[in-house]
Parts: C-alpha cells; structure tokens; sequence
C-alpha cells in the first residue's frame, strides 16, 4: 500500500480517539460495575425496586454515566474516521456507521433505565396497577439491557474489525498489535452472531471470553495512540525493473 503522509488533524484525532477510549471504558465499567450491579438483585424482582425507590439519585447517576458513554464513543467514531479517511474512506465511513449503531443501543439502555424508573415512581395514573406487577415490568426493561447489548456488541466487534483492517493496512501502529485487533474482533464479532442465534452458546464459551480479547486490544491501542501517537507508515517498496 502507498500511504499518503500523516497531517495534523490526523495526529491530534490519534491523541484524542486514545484519551476517549480510556476514559469511557473507566465510566462504563464505573457505571455498569460499581453502580448498577449494587442495585440490581438477580433474581429478587422486589429487592431489586427497593434499591432503585432508595438510591434513586445513584440509578439516575447510572444513566448519565451510560448517556456520557455515548457521547465518547461518537467522539471516537469520529476521530477514527479522520485518521482512516486518507487511507481508504468507504471502509473508514463503514466502521464510523457501525460504532454509531453500537451508540444507539447504549441510548435504548438509557431510556428503558428510564422506563424502569417511571414505573417505579409514585405517580397516581400507576395506581391501577399492582405493586408486584410494576416491579416486574420494571424489571423486564432493566433485563432487555442484555440483550440491548449483545446486539450492541455484534456491530462494535463489526466496527473495530473494520478499523484493525485499517490499522493493519496504514501501518500507523505496530502490525502485530493490528493483527491481534482483527482477530480479538472478528472473534467477538462471531460469537455474538452466534450466541443471537443460540443462547446455548455461552455454555460453551462464557460470555466474558466474547469481548474480553478485544477489550484488551483496545486498551493496548488506547494507550499506544495517546502515550506514541501514529508513525509514519513504511515506504513503499521502489518496483522493480522489468
């Protein structure tokens, strides 16, 4: 490949995609473990409401860091765009549209928080309704987040996929990082189609093992973008004479 020469734009993108990535990985992991696992009881539908009515500033806090997580993940979709966009742009605008189908799953997450939280509350229309009633549709839209995500998860395995294509392509990072990028992805990326189609799957690989590699590919990535920035990409080999 003839890679054109690296611009500014290219190099501040590389700087910020790498302190974005850090970042929103802390707040979800923060939001989803630190706060949203002390809150909802597996299988006890009314201990799990009890926690909601009694720290719901803390449930709303959740939502925020989920909505924050959002935000970094379009800012990261679009400085990988502009550093992949003068090596191939259709490819680089594919990984963008994935990364943003990814996003919106984590918007449904949000809003059937949200949901939740209405059912739960104390408004007077509710009233109708039984109290165990509530708490069990309230907690069938804090269930739906599973699977809100693992759809989420099969298009964020697609978009990195896509741009370790990319970084193995550009040579802008070391190929041997790149190359792991598009295995760890396509791998997560297989298993989550296949665990849509059959949920047996995870019997036979957990469900932590589906991201975990390329969680770890990320962070590596995350860390050699901001700490080493893009290198110039490797000339072109001079052709050889007929």
């Amino acid at each position: 490949m003839t890679a054109t020469a690296i611009d500014g734009f290219q190099r501040t993108a590389a700087k910020v995609a790498g302190a974005t990535a850090l970042i929103t990985m802390a707040i979800v992991v923060i939001a989803n473990f630190g706060i949203r696992e002390r809150l909802i009881v597996a299988g006890n539908v009314p201990e799990t409401a009890r926690n909601i009515i009694a720290h719901e500033r803390l449930f709303r806090i959740n939502i925020a860091c989920d909505l924050t997580y959002v935000t970094g993940v379009v800012v990261l979709l679009t400085a990988l765009y502009v550093i992949f966009k003068p090596v191939s742009p259709g490819v680089a605008l594919l990984g963008a549209i994935f990364r943003l189908v990814y996003a919106s799953m984590w918007i449904v997450i949000g809003l059937n928080s949200f949901y939740a939280l209405r059912l739960l509350s104390d408004a007077d229309y509710l009233r109708v309704f039984e109290a165990d009633r509530l708490q069990a549709m309230a907690r069938l839209y804090l269930a739906s987040g599973f699977d809100v995500y693992y759809v989420g998860l099969l298009f964020y395995g697609l978009a990195s996929t896509v741009c370790s294509y990319l970084w193995f392509k550009s040579n802008y990072i070391p190929r041997g990082l790149a190359g792991f990028g598009v295995i760890a992805s396509g791998f997560c990326a297989a298993c989550t189609f296949v665990f849509i189609i059959s949920p047996n799957f995870a019997r036979i690989v957990n469900l932590w093992w589906f991201d975990s590699p390329m969680g770890i590919f990320e962070m590596a990535l995350s860390v050699w973008l901001l700490f080493k920035g893009l290198r110039p990409p490797e000339l072109a080999e001079p052709a050889k004479g007929v």
